[in-house]
């Protein structure tokens, strides 16, 4: 019997090392268009501390690339600044060689990550794509960029990388330290150094991709609709219920109306629009596993306030999102808010109109270190 015609989501991507993730017992779930581990059997506490006394191993093959350079055309000076963000030692960095490293806050705490590449005369990857969103940028010395829309995707047979077999060019830049050239996802690419000292930074970017998403959306209005069951009456519940239904000689049999019940269950929930663009706030909001704030205090006078630099603030029409959490706002807070949001930062002026709930919500993300009082 032929299985019924459905729109398929396509399956998440694999790394290198997944059979050996799956082997050790990991838990896995999607990740940036990856199957990814969360988390093996030893428990996330068990796993930090051998990391922490032993060593661990990363999974960066799901990862992109970018580059930069100096306005003095010396790349020691553009490595010496890089270096004052980043964790690697970018002058020690040999030609043809790659390092993943990650950007640090003030305080040491990470930002982001990226890997850097050191390159020298003729020297490359090969043409290739991403599946993100990437950003280029030169470090030092100079790359030229050859770019395309690339159609055939076919790759060369027996190459560790994914390299393009029939690369056709479309347009070439060179990039000079400091250029940055962005490249949307699968957009053929094929970089080679233009002289030595040539290091350049690849950042990549996803985009929400569908089946995650609505993986993480379901679970969120699941947890939000489960939070309101809480305060629900008992008596409002609505239960399954027939009393029709005759005696069966096959009770392991599924009924078809249970099964229609539960369907409606749940397109019910999502019919509330509101849920689901609450859910989405909080989804793109959420900051990064790897981001954490150090706790602060509201100041004793509110002069001026700006959001830390991890701080990911969202607002629509009804609601505002910081790190993850949504609250209902209307009228002069919600603009007051929203304007922070935009510009990241308030002033005197505008804190001068700020009502005392909304100066109390202001002291409590201070406190949680997301907003910092000038």
């Amino acid at each position: 019997m032929s299985a019924p015609q459905k729109a398929e989501l396509s399956a998440p991507k694999t790394t290198q090392l997944h059979a050996l993730h799956r082997e050790l017992g990991a838990r896995m779930a999607p990740f940036a268009g990856y199957d990814m581990p969360i988390q093996y059997p030893l428990g996330i506490l068990k796993e930090h501390l051998h990391t922490r006394n032993a060593a661990g191993l990363f999974d960066v093959s799901h990862m992109g690339q970018v580059e930069v350079r100096p306005k003095s055309g010396n790349m020691r000076d553009a490595a010496q600044a890089l270096e004052a963000l980043i964790s690697i030692d970018l002058i020690g960095l040999a030609p043809g060689r790659q390092h993943y490293a990650v950007f640090t806050n003030e305080a040491g705490g990470i930002l982001d990550d990226l890997m850097i590449s050191h390159a020298s005369d003729g020297g490359g990857v090969g043409p290739h794509f991403d599946s993100y969103d990437v950003f280029l940028l030169q470090a030092q010395g100079r790359r030229r960029w050859s770019i395309g829309k690339q159609r055939d995707l076919s790759l060369q047979p027996g190459v560790p990388l994914k390299i393009l077999s029939n690369f056709e060019a479309e347009q070439s830049f060179v990039l000079e330290p400091g250029d940055m050239l962005y490249l949307p996802p699968r957009y053929a690419h094929d970089g080679v150094a233009v002289g030595d000292d040539c290091m350049t930074c690849s950042i990549g970017l996803r985009s929400p991709a569908a089946a995650p998403l609505g993986a993480d959306l379901l679970a969120r209005i699941a947890e939000a609709h489960a939070d309101a069951l809480q305060d629900e009456p008992a008596k409002a519940a609505v239960h399954y219920r027939d009393p029709t239904q005759e005696a069966l000689a096959t009770p392991a049999a599924m009924p078809s109306a249970l099964q229609a019940f539960a369907r409606e269950a749940v397109l019910a929930a999502l019919r509330d629009g509101e849920v689901i663009d609450r859910a989405l706030g909080e989804s793109m909001t959420e900051p990064k596993p790897t981001v954490w704030f150090d706790a602060g205090e509201p100041p004793g006078q509110w002069s001026a306030v700006m959001l830390d630099r991890r701080t990911r603030m969202l607002y629509d029409a009804r609601h505002l999102y910081i790190n993850g959490e949504s609250f209902r706002a209307g009228g002069r807070d919600a603009t007051l808010m929203r304007k922070l949001a935009d510009q990241r930062a308030l002033g005197p002026r505008e804190l001068a109109g700020a009502s005392e709930d909304a100066l109390a919500l202001l002291g409590d993300w201070c406190e949680a270190g997301w907003l910092h009082a000038g």
